[in-house]
C-alpha cells in the first residue's frame, strides 16, 4: 500500500475541526470521503495538527495509505474534485516512504494568529481575523512576547482535558509583527498542547490592553496555574502555516 503525503489548505469556518468527531463535518472526514470515491475504500487520513473548529490552515500536512498506486496528480485532483463545495484544497501530493508519519515525524510546527486593531469591523477578513476595536499598546506586546520563548512548564496555557503527556514544551518563537492595523503573531515549536497558542495570544492581549505588564505575563507563565491565563481568543484568527520534517 503506497503512502502519500498531502499538503492541505482549508478554511476552518464550516468544520468541527480537523479530526473526525461524533457529529459535524471535519476536514479529516471530508478528505477521507473524497478518497473513497477514488479508491472505493474509506482511508485513514492522519494529520500533523489537530486544529480546532474554526481554525484555518495554509500548511497542514497529512499522510494516507491507499490500496494501490495512483499517480500523485491523480490523487491530488481526485480529492480536490470530490471535496467540493467544501473549502479544502490539496496543494501538493507526493509518494513517501512507509516510515513517514505526518504527526510523529514532524520536528516543527508553525502557527500564525492574526488580529485587526481598528474601530471599523473587518468585512473581507470576516472569520479570518480577531477584531479588537480598543486601541492596543502594540509596542508593549512586541516587547513582552519573547518572555514566553524557551523551555517552560506551560500549564497556565494548557486547556482542560488536554491529552499531552507533559506541559513542558520548548517554544522556539513567539513574536509580534505589526503592519498597518494588523498584528501578526508568529508561534513556532516542535509540538503544542490543546489551545496553547490561543491561550498565549489572549494573555498577550492583556499586555496590549494595559491590564498586564511584561512582568505579569512572566508571572502568569511561572505560576503553572490555568486560572492565571487570560481570556482565550476566537479560533478564526489562527492558522497552521507550516510543518517541518527532517
Amino acid at each position: 500500500m503506497p503512502r502519500y503525503r498531502l499538503l492541505i489548505e482549508y478554511d476552518g469556518t464550516p468544520f468541527v475541526g480537523w479530526q473526525i468527531q461524533g457529529a459535524g463535518v471535519s476536514v479529516q472526514g471530508t478528505i477521507a470521503t473524497a478518497l473513497a470515491k477514488l479508491t472505493g475504500e474509506i482511508a485513514d487520513v492522519r494529520g500533523a495538527g489537530r486544529t480546532d473548529s474554526g481554525v484555518h490552515a495554509t500548511g497542514q500536512v497529512a499522510h494516507v495509505d491507499l490500496p494501490r498506486a495512483y499517480p500523485e496528480y491523480v490523487v491530488r485532483e481526485a480529492i480536490n474534485y470530490h471535496v467540493r463545495p467544501m473549502p479544502v484544497s490539496v496543494v501538493d501530493c507526493a509518494i513517501v516512504p512507509d516510515a513517514f508519519d505526518a504527526r510523529f515525524s514532524a520536528i516543527g510546527r508553525h502557527y500564525l494568529y492574526r488580529m485587526v486593531n481598528r474601530r471599523g469591523p473587518p468585512v473581507l477578513d470576516k472569520n479570518r481575523v480577531w477584531w479588537v476595536a480598543k486601541p492596543l499598546d502594540i509596542s508593549a506586546m512586541i516587547d513582552a512576547a519573547p518572555v514566553l520563548e524557551g523551555r517552560h512548564d506551560f500549564t497556565t496555557f494548557r486547556a482542560a482535558g488536554c491529552q499531552a503527556k507533559s506541559p513542558v514544551k520548548t517554544l522556539d518563537r513567539f513574536r509580534v509583527e505589526h503592519a498597518g492595523d494588523e498584528l501578526r503573531i508568529h508561534v513556532s515549536a516542535r509540538s503544542f498542547m490543546h489551545k496553547q497558542v490561543r491561550s498565549m495570544v489572549g494573555s498577550l492581549k492583556l499586555v496590549g490592553d494595559g491590564r498586564w505588564t511584561k512582568s505579569d505575563l512572566k508571572t502568569a507563565l511561572e505560576a503553572g496555574d490555568r486560572t492565571r491565563c487570560g481570556p482565550v481568543p476566537p479560533p478564526f484568527g489562527l492558522y497552521l502555516t507550516q510543518v517541518d520534517y527532517p
